[in-house]
This record gives structure tokens, sequence and C-alpha cells, in this order.
């Protein structure tokens, strides 16, 4: 069965990772996307991380599956007349070049609508283009650092940090995708296109105020910035005897459950603890309590005890298990694929479900410029002028590599 997307067409000109994981959602959910990559070698991300061969890194097998890549200089006349022939064809264009750069190509949201007036155009940007930072360059660390997600560790140990995964690139990629799918029910129902921006800066501090806006949601402010549950020090996997363990008493009958297990019923009575606001009041104190026990048993006997008591608990599993995790395992999350140059490879399947039209992986991260002939020849391009193309660099791949080393 083809996926909910399947029949439209996404024109992907991003790189590194927020454009690249947000078309690949598309690509899951059965949209063509084209990745339109320039020379010399494509989107830096292909040799990002560990890389087994040049341009096929493991980063970017996962964030580029289910793409054909079309490589082109966009610099020549030839490669910018194959791409305006191939717009006709989208529903959705998107690039994450700073506004300046696609225009000086000449595929700005005005001259990419006047060849086709229905497109969705998305561009993602840094930072909105209504604002004084609007031409600054951005990547994970920068909005990590901006949109006030680093400082929140300071609450915790006086120390700033960035979260250790690129949790900036991969939200606003998420909200890409989100953002397309809304663009699209919109087009379904009126027949218009529309320019989307898709902003990292406003999209992380969204992200971030909904909890942490608190007592200033109000006029005058009731309150600081900052939910005090979240950023205590002490909110932390807590040390068990061979390892580490989440446990989260929310409720009253959940912490009268904790507080019995650890010989201390007595504790849903003091003052501090019995209500859930004076539990948010004394978090520092309550999950050092907690703290203080948990090194008196094992992981594995804290989950059981958690489990009897009804409390929520899991084991901090190590990312170096992740692929052994038994719950992973029964739901196939991890898929084994076999890929033209890399050998078997393992990507992370699509993590929604659809019963009736299910987003799949259907093909591999492309090699550079791997579907480029086939493509223009979908355009109607004949023969000679796509050999033309790849003898004058405007085309791009492997036949057109080894003719020129060949030449060389």
């Amino acid at each position: 069965m083809p996926g909910p997307l399947d029949g439209i067409r996404v024109i992907d000109v991003t790189t590194v990772l927020l454009g690249p994981y947000g078309t690949q959602i598309l690509g899951d959910m059965g949209a063509d996307v084209i990745k339109v990559e320039a020379p010399p070698t494509g989107d830096i991300a292909r040799n990002m991380g560990t890389v087994r061969n040049a341009g096929m890194g493991g980063i970017y097998l996962n964030a580029n599956r289910n793409k054909r890549s079309l490589a082109i200089d966009l610099k020549q006349e030839s490669a910018k007349e194959a791409l305006r022939k191939l717009i006709p064809t989208a529903d959705v264009f998107v690039h994450n070049m700073r506004p300046a750069a696609i225009e000086r190509l000449g595929f700005g949201y005005e001259a990419v609508s006047a060849i086709k007036p229905d497109i969705i155009y998305v561009g993602a940007y840094g930072f909105g283009q209504d604002g004084p930072y609007k031409a600054k360059p951005a990547y994970d660390d920068a909005i990590q650092a901006s949109s006030g997600l680093a400082s929140l560790f300071r609450r915790q140990d006086g120390q700033a940090r960035y979260v250790p995964s690129a949790i900036a690139d991969k939200i606003v990629g998420l909200t890409l995708s989100q953002s397309v799918g809304m663009a699209l029910v919109h087009k379904l129902r009126t027949g218009e296109g529309q320019f989307v921006e898709v902003p990292m800066l406003e999209t992380l501090v969204s992200f971030n105020l909904v909890e942490h806006l608190n007592g200033v949601a109000y006029r005058p402010p009731i309150g600081k910035l900052g939910y005090q549950r979240v950023v205590t020090p002490a909110r932390r996997p807590f040390e068990t005897k061979d390892g580490f363990v989440c446990i989260l008493p929310y409720s009253d009958k959940q912490w009268q459950g904790f507080f019995d297990a650890v010989g201390r019923p007595e504790l849903m009575e003091d003052p501090r603890f019995a209500t859930y606001r004076a539990r948010i009041a004394s978090v520092d104190e309550l999950y050092g309590f907690v703290g203080e026990c948990t090194p008196e048993r094992t992981t594995a006997e804290w989950v059981a005890v958690c489990e009897e008591k009804g409390i929520p608990s899991m084991p901090v599993t190590d990312i170096e298990d992740l692929m052994d995790d038994p719950h992973l395992q029964a739901v196939g999350m991890f898929e084994t694929h076999q890929h033209p140059s890399e050998g078997e490879t393992v990507l992370v399947r699509p993590p929604v479900k659809f019963d009736k039209t299910p987003a799949k992986i259907r093909t591999h991260a492309p090699r550079f410029g791997e579907h480029g002939r086939e493509l223009l020849r979908e355009l109607g391009y004949d023969e000679a002028t796509i050999t033309e193309m790849a003898a004058s660099g405007a085309l791009i791949d492997d036949e057109a590599q080894e003719l020129k080393e060949a030449g060389d």
C-alpha cells in the first residue's frame, strides 16, 4: 500500500540535517523527494560522522533515504533550466539557504511561484526574516544557545551546555514536515500554494517556553520564567547498585506507594510532600530523598518495585544497548537493508504507523547524482543533451565522474 503522501513530489534543495531530516519524513510518507545537490561533492552531511565510502556516511544514510539525487551545477544556465523544467512537476519546493543566496541563483519564491503558481515553497532559515538576525548563519549549537536551551543547564550546576544531540535541527525538521503537511491540506481544499517560513530560533523558543514561560504567561507576571520541576539539579536519573534508573512518582497514590516501598509511609503526611503543589515547591528535597534511597537496590529491583506500585519507571538504557532492547526489537524499530554501494545497512524505521497508508523505507539513500540521468529523461531530455550537460559539468553523476577521471 502507498504512503499517505503518495503522488506528492518534493524538490529538496537542503543540506546537513534540518532540511534533509524533514524531507526524509515526507519521503517516508510516500512523497517522491528529489534531492538537488551541488558540485563538487553534494550535501556536506554525506561525509559527517563515520564513513565507509566517501560521500556515504552513516548520518547521511539515516537522513536521506526515500530520495532521488539530482546533482547539477546551478551556476550553469543549462542546470538552471533543468531545475526550471522540474518545478512544474512538483508540489513542494524546500530549501535552507539564506534568502540572498537562493535569490542569486534565481530560485526565490517569486521566481519559483511564477513557474508553478500553486507551489508550496518552504524556506527553512536560522532566523525569521522580519527580524535583525535574518542574515546570520545558524547551526544547531547556535540555536541551542540563542533559544535559551543551553542556559537551562546553568540552573542545575552553573554551567551552560548543549544537549548532546542535534536537537534544534531535528525539532525544526519535524516542524518543517508538519508545516508541509498543513500547507498540502490547504492546497487540496483551495488549490492555493503559499510561501512557508520555518525559522530555527523561533521554533526552538516556542518549543522551550511551553513549560518554561510559566509565571510570565500572565500580565503582570506572577512568577519567573522556568519550570522548577524540570530544572532542579536533583532531577536526574537516580544511581542504583548497578546502574541508573528513572523513577517518577507523580500522583498522590504513586508517592504514597514510593514512601511505603522505602519504609517511610509517614512522609505522605509531611506538609512538604502531602499535595502536588507542595511537592513542586519542595522538589529539590523530594528528589534528593529519592536519590538517597536508590543506591540500596539494583536497577531491576527498583523497576520491579515501581511496577508493583504503579509508579512510572524505566532503566537508563545506554545508547549502545538500544538495538538489543526487547521492546524495540519486538516492534521492528531497526531494519536491515541492502545498499548498492554500502552493503548491509541498519536504518531506523519511521516511528508512526498508518493502518491504511503505511510509512515505509522504500529506497536507499542515493549516491551523489545517482538519479540525474533518470530524472532528466523523465523531463524529456534526449541522450545527446544529457551527455552534453555531463561533459560541461552541469550534470554530475557516476558516469560523468568516470569520464572526467578517464580524461584527466
